[in-house]
């Protein structure tokens, strides 16, 4: 599982390794349920399936959520079957949670989850990543995610790895090296 605050590079650097000779087809890509809008050039199916608010109740309730959280007055989830059919496959699943996601999945999976943090190089560089995606992002949500980013990064350390996403090409190299020696 791979945790960062919003506009650390997750799902980037989670894309890059599964591009990577050596890592391609060892692992499927777990893509979350959320209910806020799509954004540029996003896919529903492949960035996230992009469901309303009344449908997440209703998988919720239902219990096909395997973990959730709200983030900025939208839902984020995990689909149950979508983990549970990988793992009767024994596939080995990379998914991008927030820290309380990737927390209560390693209490579901203790033996066989690995958590790797990703952690922007500094807060000021988080905030320029976070203005340059999110430009018509309204300034209240920016410092919201900021807020968040802090604490985030202060739970950073119950994870098994923390990596500084500082140079992407880099970072990418030593994700690699982390999945690989994890599958063994």
């Amino acid at each position: 599982m791979i945790s960062g605050p919003s506009g650390s590079g997750k799902t980037t650097l989670l894309s890059g390794v599964l591009k990577v000779p050596g890592l391609r087809g060892k692992l499927a890509r777990s893509i979350s349920l959320t209910t806020r809008p799509k954004r540029s050039g996003e896919r529903s199916g492949k960035d996230y399936f992009f469901i309303s608010s009344k449908q997440f109740l209703e998988l919720r309730k239902a219990k096909k959520i395997l973990e959730w959280t709200r983030y900025l007055g939208y839902y984020y989830a995990t689909p149950r079957v979508f983990i549970e059919r990988q793992i009767k496959k024994g596939k080995n699943i990379a998914l991008c949670l927030d820290l309380k996601g990737a927390l209560r999945l390693k209490r579901f999976f203790p033996d066989n989850t690995v958590l790797i943090f990703v952690k922007p190089p500094s807060i000021k560089v988080l905030l320029e990543r976070i203005s340059r995606r999110c430009r018509h992002t309204e300034p209240q949500e920016i410092k919201g995610r900021i807020q968040l980013a802090k604490l985030e990064i202060g739970g950073s350390r119950a994870y098994d790895y923390r990596l500084v996403n500082k140079n992407f090409e880099k970072t990418v190299k030593e994700l690699k090296g982390i999945i690989l020696k994890e599958l063994g």
